[in-house]
């Protein structure tokens, strides 16, 4: 079991850039490509939320739960 972020799935459907994503939600860079990539442990609910509404999404667009049968 395990949480897959699909955070880059879903700046490609809205056409938008790390740097500008980053910009517009306030936090580095470096720390939106790890969570993009899906190296980080955590995310604060505020970042999740900011995330959201710049990309128009809700928080089960970027993250999914893939459990034992699906790996």
């Amino acid at each position: 079991m395990r949480i897959v972020v699909n955070l880059d799935v879903m700046m490609a459907k809205r056409k938008m850039k790390l740097k500008n994503l980053a910009e517009a939600v306030g936090i580095s860079e470096t720390n939106l490509s790890l969570l993009k990539t899906g190296k980080v442990k955590g995310i604060r609910f505020n970042t999740l939320a900011m995330i959201c509404e710049v990309l128009d999404c809700q928080p089960a667009d970027i993250l999914e739960f893939v459990g034992k049968e699906d790996v």
